[in-house]
């Protein structure tokens, strides 16, 4: 019996699933981790993985980056949590401030949940209503607002039980990509404080905005007197320095960051317009507070990892594109020359996803039409072949600025061999 296959065995009789995330769980047991380095992750069982994963976007510098563990490493000597303010503190939220567009005024938190539930919050504080709206297919943390899904007619419906139904009814669901859709549900709800959203979808698969979609967004947004929320959980830091606000050139009301802040470590911010961001405690009157938030270690990691990002962006950003790139472009071409398996990918930056569909992706509806069971096939197959990629076809596989040119050719034949693979198995 594999390592792997005892651990989940025995974690399953006290952690619910076996599993501290549901997203690490698939059939019929997770493999488990005990250390990664770069684009490289080991098992338990002694295999060394090519990781496409990358803590779901987190290790944009790699695994294990240098400067970052330094600085952590650094800091354990002077202790782990004060719980009053650090001159680090104010130095991380000055180089946000200064890295992205919107970040007048910036507040740390530790997660990307914790950043999307209080920037809702204080969009309905500062828009003096109580509405929100997200698109299909958006994913914005675990907290009740955010986790409702689209009902019958202009309904939503909470996504998982425990959420209340009242809570899910603030929250309106409208196609990614349709801006008359949501002129239509902005008109029809004028009680709406804020739109959240993915500038990226990355948790539905990766689906790309349309061109001026966002532009038509921010437009929209403005005319309604509405609050822009650009989830950048996942796509902050990474796209471009200053996350795809920078990328796209919009600018929204406010930001939220996590992930590939810390490069690893558990990290968030709350970034936006002073005169939004001010209504924060003790400043204002909405209410936000945390033991963790500010903690010296992960600001530490984050202030490392930024200054690593500001001070070799003209490296890092051209470089995980073009590994990026070279990839896609390699299992395309390994495609093309197989014939019979319909595939689509998107990629942009450094992220990259696979479809098989034949059709274009481009919301949440032509995302769902996507093969699903051959995913899962693609997946195992990759694992075999110690390449690791999120297991669903619902998320997105990540470049680091590790990833190199073998890594590149070892996953292209990878891919090949399991697509290969599939077209057999029909």
């Amino acid at each position: 019996m594999a390592r792997s296959e005892q651990l989940h065995g025995r974690a399953k009789k006290t952690i619910p699933g076996g599993v501290n995330s549901p997203v690490r769980f698939y059939e019929p047991y997770p493999f488990f981790a005990v250390s990664a380095t770069g684009s490289k992750m080991v098992t338990t069982d002694h295999k060394t993985l090519l990781d496409y994963c990358m803590g779901y976007g987190a290790m944009l510098l790699g695994h294990g980056y240098p400067s970052v563990l330094n600085a952590v490493k650094s800091q354990l000597d002077k202790g782990t949590l004060y719980c009053v303010p650090t001159e680090q503190e104010v130095k991380l939220a000055e180089t946000i401030a200064k890295a992205v567009p919107c970040a007048e005024m910036v507040r740390l938190v530790n997660t990307g949940s914790e950043a999307t539930m209080h920037a809702i919050r204080l969009a309905r504080a500062f828009a003096k209503k109580k509405g929100v709206i997200k698109f299909d297919g958006g994913y914005h943390g675990a907290h009740d607002y955010v986790l409702a899904k689209a009902g019958s007619g202009a309904a939503s419906m909470p996504a998982s039980e425990g959420v209340l139904e009242e809570a899910a009814a603030f929250t309106k669901i409208v196609p990614y990509n349709d801006a008359p859709a949501l002129e239509r549900a902005i008109e029809k709800n004028r009680d709406t404080a804020c739109l959240i959203m993915e500038p990226v979808l990355a948790n539905i698969g990766l689906v790309l905005p349309d061109k001026n979609y966002l532009s038509e967004v921010r437009k929209i947004t403005q005319q309604n007197d509405m609050v822009l929320i650009f989830d950048e959980v996942v796509t902050g830091f990474r796209l471009a320095l200053g996350g795809a606000g920078e990328f796209f050139g919009i600018k929204p009301d406010i930001a939220t960051f996590a992930k590939a802040l810390g490069n690893g470590f558990p990290v968030g911010a709350v970034a936006g317009r002073k005169e939004i961001m001010q209504q924060l405690a003790p400043a204002g009157r909405v209410y936000q507070a945390s033991t963790f938030a500010g903690n010296p270690v992960s600001v530490a990691a984050a202030t490392a990892a930024l200054g690593t990002l500001i001070e070799s962006k003209n490296a890092i950003y051209p470089q995980v594109a073009r590994t990026c790139d070279s990839l896609v472009e390699g299992i395309k071409e390994e495609l093309e020359d197989m014939g019979g398996v319909e595939c689509t990918i998107n990629s942009i930056g450094s992220m990259f996803q696979i479809f098989f569909t034949g059709d274009r992706v481009r919301d949440e509806a032509s995302a769902r039409k996507a093969d699903a069971v051959k995913f899962r096939r693609l997946f195992d197959e990759l694992l075999k072949r110690n390449v690791f990629i999120p297991p669903s076809q619902f998320e997105t596989c990540f470049i680091s600025y590790a990833h190199d040119e073998e890594d590149v050719d070892r996953t292209v034949d990878a891919y090949s061999e399991s697509l290969k693979k599939i077209k057999e198995q029909k």
